[in-house]
């Protein structure tokens, strides 16, 4: 039995004006050579060598695609290396799809390994640790990083620079990674996901905008947006508030596309029946917006992207978040 490896890019392989392979990122890995550290192979596939700000959905979907036929063709798990810009979102589209009960683990680097103390080796090394372990069965897919264990659903990038950027602000890891040992702390929940399928070119088509509400904000930049774009999420105030002067503009906009309600804060909900006044959470809802829920603004467009790709019902969707 194998672990499948497949690279993309990022901070991980970037060596001056070179890009590592995965035999490269495995190679630095110490005690790798002869297996001996895992017990199972390691059968690598360089998929591209990319910036992660220029991956997409229809690419991650095509990774996941891959990895499928791996643990389908009995791999014991399958880790996914890119850059840490976009891992987040590439980490929870592809647990709104994974069906399967082998762990799929997205991991990367925040040194590069030109740098003094790069990351990416242990990081790897982590993520193949996870992807054999018995322990992370049924778990969806799982970000590795500094020997931690996120839940894709709730794992945020939280620093620019810092090796320990990842971090699930509302739960904290799942899980710790210590020696050679996968300990699973506590095990959330596996959400039904989306239920249809969609093809990467169907996402390339939908078009989600993302809008972060600011002070004394008139919502002039949501002009016309209902005509190139077929849904909206909001990043509001707090618990899921806009200035009054707003939210006439974003019922109008739920009146033609989905309208999805999240806080900007970065951890916590958005709430549904507290505050009253023009521009909170119960004018919206009222208003035919969408609530997010625990889901972050970043996660929010990633779902609605992909529920009406394939049509599934969206208030069941994000339902399963608040």
């Amino acid at each position: 039995m194998s672990v499948a490896l497949f690279t993309l890019g990022g901070t991980i392989s970037m060596a001056g004006n070179r890009r590592l392979t995965g035999d490269d990122l495995t190679a630095a890995i110490p005690g790798l050579s002869g297996l001996s550290e895992l017990g199972h192979p390691v059968e690598i596939q360089d998929i591209e060598k990319v910036p992660s700000a220029n991956l997409t959905a229809a690419k991650i979907l095509e990774v996941v695609d891959a990895a499928s036929k791996a643990v389908a063709a009995g791999a014991a798990g399958a880790v996914v290396t890119q850059g840490t810009d976009t891992l987040e979102e590439s980490a929870f589209l592809a647990d709104l799809v994974w069906p399967h009960p082998q762990p799929l683990i997205f991991t990367g680097a925040m040194r590069n390994p030109t740098l003094a103390g790069p990351d990416g080796p242990a990081n790897l090394l982590a993520a193949l640790r996870v992807a054999c372990s018995p322990a992370a069965r049924d778990l969806g897919a799982l970000v590795v990083f500094k020997d931690e264990i996120h839940a894709a659903r709730w794992v945020r990038k939280t620093h620019s620079t810092s090796t320990a950027t990842f971090v699930s602000p509302n739960t904290g890891p799942i899980g710790h990674v210590v020696e050679d040992r996968v300990s699973i702390l506590t095990r959330p929940l596996r959400l039904d996901g989306v239920q249809g399928s969609a093809e990467p070119a169907e996402l390339d088509n939908l078009k989600v905008a993302l809008y972060t509400v600011t002070m004394d904000d008139d919502g002039l930049l949501l002009q016309g947006l209902a005509d190139t774009h077929q849904g909206l999420v909001v990043a509001g105030y707090g618990v899921g508030h806009v200035p009054a002067a707003l939210a006439p503009v974003l019922g109008d906009l739920a009146a033609r596309i989905p309208v999805v309600l999240t806080s900007r804060t970065g951890a916590g909900s958005v709430v549904r029946n507290t505050y009253h006044s023009p521009g909170s959470e119960t004018d919206l809802l009222q208003r035919g917006l969408i609530d997010g829920g625990f889901l972050d603004p970043y996660k929010a467009r990633v779902l609605l992207r992909l529920l009406l790709a394939t049509d599934d019902d969206l208030a069941a969707g994000f339902a399963q978040y608040a």
